[in-house]
């Protein structure tokens, strides 16, 4: 089988048009989820309207995805599955790559290039150096003082070699400060508010390190960072990608993704020196980006959390099997009903029921098949962010939110493993970067309540909500629950 390059490609099957040899855009985080993603609305904004926006892709540490697409001109495929079957596209977007961590002097000179107009970030929720109980930079983090200790200027020794993506991006912005030319930081990232949490941390930055005052005014009258909330379903690539992939296209290609058909993207206008027609591909620009996020947040990211800690606790590898069980759906139907939608704001002309009719379709997408482990991972980044406020919310009004306390208490069962949890394979290959520091504020406890009362004092999600006595004890119970009786018994006494 050749292998996909733009000599053999298949034309027919390409999503836009060839990019321009010069990019406009630079983007962090060169995987899955921005080639099914921000790429695919880039490449169909080019082929509705032109633009210079080809983009300079890096990624941050693994070479694969750098070193297949350099081989392969900057093209990759684009799997798209469904029950109705599945079909694959070629994007041709990308035009300069490398690491990160290999070359920080490379990013921070794109981002100082006049040409470059917009940086877009996937770097995950932790990659921004944000600490949500400090709601500001992570001081604490040793990579980012070492970055701060290098200071500002052309004098400091590592200025053009920081370790960390926030300390990258505020070298590039006190470089391209210089030229005055406006330049756009867009976060693509699940976080609330990531437009906000970008310019703080980017902000912080400079100023703790010492940067001149044109360069903090700089940031704050010519630099965009629009909040925005992207939603798509892009598991990770196996070999049975590929193998659709040489199918459908006819060639080899070794940086594939696979996604599903929705696909969401909506954004504030705060670009500050243009931007692609990235309305052509279905975005959606509004100034209720907070209401959508709260909807994300809530009603996706959380019943996925819940699902996938379902999964694991019962052994079950994917999201589409874990969601056939008539108690999950009656567990997470009531999370949505109950507990989240209360709290959420809807944005203008919403249907919630038409949404939650969407959630199941896209649960129900056994091709996708997307892995309950790994949806379960980093739940001490992830789980702050879609529990807490709406968990307290209901408890000052006098109600008892059941089933975030369930889904609270399958992520301490998940993690900690308390004595009477059958641990599954599933959970043993889910990624929590906090685990040693949960484990150590569990300490010696051995009762379900114990634990639950160690690790929300530890602070894991806020300090508030352990300051609700009645809902700390209804995690304990709950995890007390999973431990004597299984998770089955769990969701019905959280249902019921």
């Amino acid at each position: 089988m050749e292998p996909l390059n733009r000599s053999t490609f298949p034309s027919l099957a390409q999503i836009g048009v060839s990019a321009p040899p010069t990019p406009g855009m630079i983007h962090l985080g060169l995987g899955n989820f921005h080639r099914a993603h921000t790429a695919v609305y880039t490449a169909r904004a080019m082929e509705a309207a032109g633009g210079d926006w080809g983009i300079s892709a890096f990624g941050h540490r693994s070479r694969g995805v750098v070193d297949a697409m350099t081989a392969q001109d900057g093209l990759y495929s684009v799997l798209q599955l469904s029950p109705q079957g599945e079909n694959a596209q070629v994007v041709d977007v990308h035009r300069h790559f490398g690491i990160l961590t290999e070359d920080p002097a490379a990013v921070v000179a794109e981002i100082a290039d006049p040409a470059r107009r917009i940086l877009t970030l996937t770097v995950s929720e932790g990659g921004y150096g944000w600490s949500p109980n400090l709601r500001g930079l992570d001081l604490e983090d040793p990579a980012i003082r070492a970055d701060l200790a290098a200071g500002t200027g052309s004098s400091a020794g590592s200025v053009d070699a920081p370790r960390t993506v926030v300390g990258t991006i505020a070298r590039g912005i006190e470089r391209r400060s210089a030229s005055g030319e406006p330049f756009t930081i867009q976060s693509c990232d699940n976080l609330q508010g990531n437009g906000d949490v970008a310019r703080a941390v980017v902000t912080q930055f400079l100023q703790e390190a010492g940067a001149d005052e044109d360069v903090l005014r700089f940031v704050r009258t010519r630099v965009g960072f629009p909040n925005s909330m992207v939603d798509r379903i892009v598991p990770s690539t196996t070999d049975d990608t590929r193998r659709s992939v040489e199918r459908l296209l006819g060639v080899r290609d070794d940086a594939p993704v696979r996604t599903e058909e929705f696909t969401m993207w909506v954004m504030q206008e705060d670009h500050p020196g243009g931007r692609p027609g990235w309305e052509a591909g279905g975005a959606v620009i509004s100034d209720q980006v907070d209401r959508y996020e709260l909807v994300k947040l809530r009603l996706v990211n959380a019943s996925q959390s819940l699902l996938a800690y379902l999964g694991v606790l019962q052994g079950i590898p994917t999201i589409p099997g874990t969601w056939q069980r008539p108690a999950v759906q009656d567990t997470v139907l009531a999370q949505i009903r109950r507990d989240a939608l209360p709290t959420i704001p809807l944005p203008d002309g919403l249907d919630p029921e038409e949404y939650i009719a969407s959630l199941v379709r896209r649960w129900e997408n056994v091709p996708l098949a997307d892995s309950t482990s790994r949806i379960a991972s980093l739940g001490s980044i992830r789980l702050p962010q879609r529990i807490p406020v709406a968990a307290l919310q209901h408890l000052r009004e006098g109600r008892m939110p059941h089933v975030f306390a369930l889904l609270i208490a399958g992520w301490i069962a998940t993690i900690v493993q308390p004595d009477g949890v059958a641990v599954t394979p599933e959970m043993e290959t889910v990624d929590e970067p906090a685990r040693e520091r949960i484990l150590r504020s569990v300490g010696s406890a051995t009762a379900p309540h114990e634990i639950a009362r160690a690790v929300l004092d530890a602070g894991f999600l806020g300090h508030d909500l352990p300051l609700e006595e009645a809902f700390t004890e209804r995690v304990g119970e709950l995890l007390e629950v999973i431990a004597r009786h299984g998770i089955e018994a769990a969701m019905k006494d959280a249902v019921g």
